[in-house]
């Protein structure tokens, strides 16, 4: 049986289901992270986070890339 654990999200608060017991199954695998995504993660927050706060994060980093590193060009 695969193991599930109720997390609270360290960024916003909000509750959800980790499946630590079946990853593939879980909501962080649908949110593609580059290197310095996961390593920005992982030096602010301890523990995993939810969908929203990844994504929410994701499209942060997209957007700060596309307006200040692209114009630096």
């Amino acid at each position: 049986m695969c193991k599930h654990e109720e997390k609270k999200c360290p960024r916003c608060g909000k509750a959800f289901e980790c499946k630590v017991g079946n990853v593939s199954q879980c909501h962080c695998n649908n949110v593609t992270l580059t290197d310095a995504e996961r390593n920005f993660i992982a030096q602010r927050y301890q523990d995993c986070l939810c969908h929203k706060c990844l994504t929410d994060l994701k499209q942060g980093a997209v957007l700060f890339i596309e307006k200040y590193l692209q114009n630096a060009r």
